[in-house]
């Protein structure tokens, strides 16, 4: 856990809009969001106001403005929870717990690096606001974002003003046909000579490809891994994922509280 013990809040929603094919953008305002601060730690939101559904849902952070205490978050409306918490109105309370987990990590970088961020899917939204943090230390950013069609397409004009943006789609219906990892070519000046550390985050199959591709180059790089979890602070073990390499240690990770961020090498994938 980053910043301390987490803890639970009441916040206001202040807006809630479909902006993709079941994609939402929710934006809620309190006091509780002044103390979130890292990039890449997440939120465990309860859906509802009674016992169904019983489970809180994690939802990453995509956006913070501390000094308006408002957070934005950007999910999709899949399951029962998530569908609960598309009806959401402006005004409406909802309870939070958070910040938690472990972040992207950022310090190292330098003014003039190159970082490139890689998201899938509702994987794209936590890689907003570490690119406008990178920005601001004056690190150059690229990102590649990837989705299904372009009807799910999202974030992509607000990413165009933190750093340069290719997207990718399965059917070619917007930018390069294909996956994430068709654009990570000398064509693109993405290869890894090019850039001096990766973020990624999205769906099993896109990191796993990354972590083979490059882990065994030496490249820095990192994964946010996506997880249905049970209590969010590492206490009830539903989230766990083995290590590589085990000896003398920990055999697993807890995605919830270890991660969801972890270096290249650190996790198994499949």
């Amino acid at each position: 856990m980053v910043n301390g013990t987490a803890s639970g809040a009441h916040v206001s929603v202040k807006s809630n809009r479909q902006i993709a094919d079941r994609i939402f953008r929710m934006e809620v305002q309190g006091e509780q969001i002044a103390k979130m601060t890292a990039p890449g730690q997440f939120v465990h939101v309860k859906c509802g106001t009674g016992i169904d559904p019983l489970l809180r849902r994690p939802i990453s952070i995509c956006d913070l403005n501390q000094e308006e205490e408002v957070l934005t978050m950007i999910y999709r409306a899949e399951g029962h929870g998530t569908r609960v918490l598309s009806e959401y109105v402006p005004g409406q309370s909802v309870d939070i717990l958070g910040p938690l987990g472990q972040g992207f990590p950022i310090d190292g970088r330098e003014k003039g690096e190159h970082a490139l961020l890689v998201g899938g899917g509702i994987g794209v939204p936590p890689l907003y606001y570490l690119g406008k943090q990178l920005k601001s230390m004056g690190v150059n950013v690229t990102y590649v974002i990837g989705f299904g069609n372009a009807g799910q397409v999202f974030l992509e004009e607000e990413l165009s003003h933190v750093g340069t943006v290719h997207v990718v789609t399965v059917d070619g219906s917007r930018g390069v046909k294909g996956f994430v990892t068709d654009v990570l070519k000398e064509e693109y000046q993405l290869a890894e000579n090019d850039w001096d550390a990766l973020y990624a985050c999205g769906p099993l199959p896109m990191l796993t490809a990354l972590q083979e591709r490059y882990q065994s180059s030496g490249k820095e790089g990192y994964i946010s891994l996506e997880q249905r979890m049970g209590c969010g602070i590492g206490a009830c073990l539903a989230c766990v994922c083995p290590v590589q390499d085990a000896a003398g240690g920990k055999k697993y990770r807890k995605i919830c509280s270890d991660g969801p961020v972890f270096p290249f090498g650190e996790v198994k994938l499949s």
